[in-house]
């Protein structure tokens, strides 16, 4: 059975409770559009993909959509596959195109902050840097800079660097004294920073 062009889909906002009363929306998604969606979830794992479009249901962005289910045939779906970005292990970080760098806390259960360029790119009265030079900093002095893959929920390349635990204590003081002051509460909240990842949105024409 050739693929389908268009998927009838029906969404709605997820909750944690047993009986929702929330309306649900109808929309007619493009077979590209469906699939970009799953990717975001599952990453390019063809055997998930497989199995989100045959059992029909995905929670994206605090939605649940829900479809007619249908069956794929491998090879089909990986020629869809194909016109998407794939992870490009020689790329290498630039700092001009790193838009978010993310904070992975040290402390278990902690959750990851994203740092965006717009909101730490900036100086204050008298300092001689914002907090986002010293973020790029910590890839200048990295001793190792490991590629993390293509997101797709990001769509972005991701590069990683373990901190030492004097880069980590380096980092919470240029928080305490570079960052805005919501972002510096929410820094030294985290803890030990273990590691950061550079988000570097990818032009999909490269």
């Amino acid at each position: 059975m050739p693929l389908p062009e268009t998927i009838p889909v029906r969404f709605t906002e997820e909750e944690a409770e047993y009986v929702s009363i929330r309306p649900v929306r109808r929309q007619i998604f493009k077979l590209r559009e469906l699939i970009d969606m799953v990717l975001c979830v599952t990453g390019r794992d063809l055997p998930r993909v497989q199995q989100i479009l045959r059992t029909g249901t995905i929670v994206f962005h605090f939605y649940r959509y829900w479809w007619q289910g249908f069956e794929t045939d491998a090879a089909e779906i990986s020629a869809v596959l194909a016109e998407f970005p794939a992870d490009d292990p020689s790329r290498v970080l630039s700092a001009n195109e790193c838009a978010i760098v993310v904070l992975e806390s040290a402390v278990k259960g902690r959750p990851s902050i994203d740092v965006k360029k717009s909101d730490a790119d900036h100086k204050s009265l008298f300092a001689s840097q914002s907090f986002w030079d010293c973020l790029l900093a910590l890839a200048e002095s990295a001793q190792e800079i490991k590629y993390g893959g293509y997101s797709f929920a990001r769509r972005a390349d991701l590069f990683r660097v373990e901190l030492s635990a004097e880069q980590a204590a380096r980092l919470q003081r240029d928080a305490g004294k570079f960052a805005s002051r919501a972002l510096r509460g929410t820094v030294e909240a985290m803890g030990t920073v273990a590691r950061v990842v550079f988000v570097c949105p990818r032009n999909t024409k490269s």
